[in-house]
């Protein structure tokens, strides 16, 4: 039975990440921030006005470099702080102050990109030849030449970053903060709810009457806050808007990919092709469930419940570590002795408790270790969310180690491929090591249902959502809550059409997910997952040298684009075919499953 989730204080500090890594107490913290202050106060004295040629364009971007990296610490610590327990006063108000002293720091350095874009391009080159360090910084700076405003209209930008941040922040608030769900009752017993313990457990709840009593609730709650939230989402799309024209794009779509360094035929490619072609195999998957479950109909509310949950191990936290280091063993030992490193030294943050985050996150601040964010439930499928953020962890612990803090960060495009290459290397070591019908019925499973469903189509429906809400901002037009609705509404039938019913509640989806406040991120998840399911494959036939390559792919960070980096593992994502590939494969396994649940269904008679 899921149980009310305790306070912060209450939880057990093992299960809780070291932010002492970080700063060792308040006062430390303090002490960075005046004299990061102090630093930029210095630096602005310096060089000002005064970036007139290579020499000191060089020595600019030097300081430049340590300012960023002190940076990093105080505004890790700030974010990691206020996720664990966003009802906590002390890290509220610590976020809000950091956040008007960066964007004050932002104002003041304005100056920089705008004095190295003055100057000529042969400069630029010149600087780039004398110091390789920062040849990817220039060359993105010169990308953004001709969306460069005047250095004081970059400067009032740059002054307003916290106000252009606020929505994020209000859409967290009253998520975590302000939603207090009510218990539900089925047969005359209440159950508590949760935000977490709706998505991390009766989501996935296999008793029916319990699954849908939960969804309604659930949903009961969100709908109370759909005006406000979607009012919220409103004032982020239209400051989007507004940025992209004052910067000359053609439409929002065209500036928010513009740093993800892909042209927006790969954008729509990856939007189109799934909503056409996995669409078939994924209804074919809730007829599988519908037909295992005995379901007179099947909603919505059941698309996430297990194939087989009598077979759903139950995993600790101590557990999950023998499981991933075998699953990840194929890394090599500087890997897993990272994932060694991160149980030990507590890089992850287990607890389940009021007021954090939902969901799951790494955060990989330069210079330091990662941090991991999960509220663990003991499934397995827990262990297959910590190798995802682990698979994040792992990507910037190599390219941190190699690149600058300006290098180390690929295009958003790319960042989720290290993370379900981890999922894909785990479902294949546990595939590889047994031939119990049930245990391969329960992995594939897994795989489908968590692996794919999520990445491609929990968030690639996210993503044709949101290109119907930037299409209506672009044509000058506005959202509110019945227009998110409708819009949500519409992709979930077009993806599902007759064969799930879009019950009530569905639509409100779109209140879930923080990454509509992120930019085009939410279809970058099945780019990735393109990328490592055709290189998890690779590693699968040709062994060390497969892996070799995505090693050194890790190692360059953000030296190059997406399709370079792809291309270092042996993918071509400049064409469909890798997409098609991916889709097909997925077919596969749910073709196997339906073999498999055949199988087994005429062993018990």
């Amino acid at each position: 039975m899921v149980k009310s989730l305790p306070l912060r204080s209450e939880v057990s500090v093992e299960e809780t990440w070291n932010l002492n890594d970080l700063f060792k107490t308040e006062e430390d913290y303090e002490v960075a921030i005046h004299n990061l202050e102090k630093e930029v106060k210095k630096y602005t004295e310096t060089f000002q006005g005064k970036i007139v040629d290579v020499t000191s364009a060089i020595e600019a971007l030097k300081g430049y470099e340590r300012i960023a990296a002190n940076i990093v610490p105080i505004s890790t610590y700030t974010n990691l702080a206020m996720s664990t327990d966003q009802t906590n006063d002390e890290a509220q108000m610590r976020a809000s102050k950091f956040g008007s002293i960066s964007a004050k720091i932002s104002s003041q350095l304005s100056f920089i990109n705008s004095e190295l874009l003055a100057l000529p391009t042969d400069v630029l080159e010149e600087a780039m030849k004398q110091s390789s360090d920062y040849q990817h910084f220039l060359e993105k700076l010169i990308r953004q030449k001709q969306y460069q405003l005047h250095p004081e209209a970059e400067k009032a930008l740059a002054s307003y970053s916290a106000t252009f941040q606020a929505p994020y922040g209000l859409y967290n608030t009253t998520k975590m903060v302000d939603m207090a769900f009510d218990d539900f009752i089925v047969d005359g017993k209440n159950y508590p709810l949760s935000y977490v313990s709706f998505e991390g457990d009766w989501e996935s709840e296999p008793d029916t009457k319990k699954r849908r009593a939960a969804f309604e609730g659930f949903s009961a709650k969100l709908r109370e806050y759909q005006h406000t939230t979607a009012k919220t989402y409103d004032m982020h799309v239209q400051t989007e808007k507004t940025t992209a024209d004052l910067r000359g794009y053609d439409s929002v779509i065209d500036y928010l990919l513009f740093n993800q360094e892909v042209d927006s035929s790969m954008y729509h490619r990856q939007i189109d092709l799934i909503m056409k072609e996995l669409a078939p195999h994924m209804r074919k998957y809730a007829k599988l469930l519908q037909k295992v479950h005995g379901l007179e109909k099947m909603t919505f509310a059941d698309l996430k419940i297990p194939l087989d949950p009598n077979y759903e191990p139950k995993i600790t936290i101590a557990e999950s570590k023998k499981y991933i280091d075998e699953g990840l063993a194929v890394m090599g030992d500087h890997y897993i002795d990272m994932v060694d490193r991160s149980y030990k030294e507590r890089w992850t943050d287990f607890a389940q408790n009021k007021g954090k985050s939902t969901g799951a996150f790494c955060s990989s601040p330069h210079g330091y270790h990662p941090y991991i964010l999960i509220s663990w439930t003991g499934s397995m499928e827990d262990v297959f969310v910590l190798a995802h953020e682990l698979g994040h962890a792992g990507h910037f612990y190599h390219a941190n180690a190699e690149q600058n803090v300006f290098n180390s960060r690929p295009s958003m495009y790319f960042i989720e491929a290290p993370s379900t290459m981890n999922e894909m290397l785990m479902a294949n070591h546990l595939l590889k090591n047994s031939e119990d019908l049930k245990f391969k019925r329960w992995v594939i499973s897994s795989i489908v249902a968590r692996t794919y469903y999520h990445n491609f189509v929990t968030h690639l429906l996210e993503g044709a959502y949101q290109r119907k809400v930037y299409e209506r901002i672009d044509e000058g037009g506005s959202v509110n809550a019945n227009v998110l609705n409708t819009l949500k509404r519409e992709v979930l039938e077009e993806f599902w059409g007759d064969d799930v019913e879009i019950n009530d509640g569905a639509e409100l989806t779109w209140m879930r997910q923080p990454h509509y406040y992120m930019g085009l991120y939410p279809y970058t998840y099945s780019a990735g997952l393109t990328i490592s399911t055709q290189v998890s494959k690779r590693i699968l036939k040709e062994g060390q040298p497969a892996v070799d390559d995505w090693i050194e792919v890790l190692k360059a960070g953000g030296t190059k684009t997406p399709a370079e980096l792809a291309q270092m593992a042996g993918v071509d994502i400049t064409t469909e075919q890798p997409l098609r590939d991916t889709i097909a494969y997925i077919g596969e396994l749910i073709d196997h499953l339906v073999e498999l649940t055949e199988e087994i269904e005429s062993a018990k008679k």
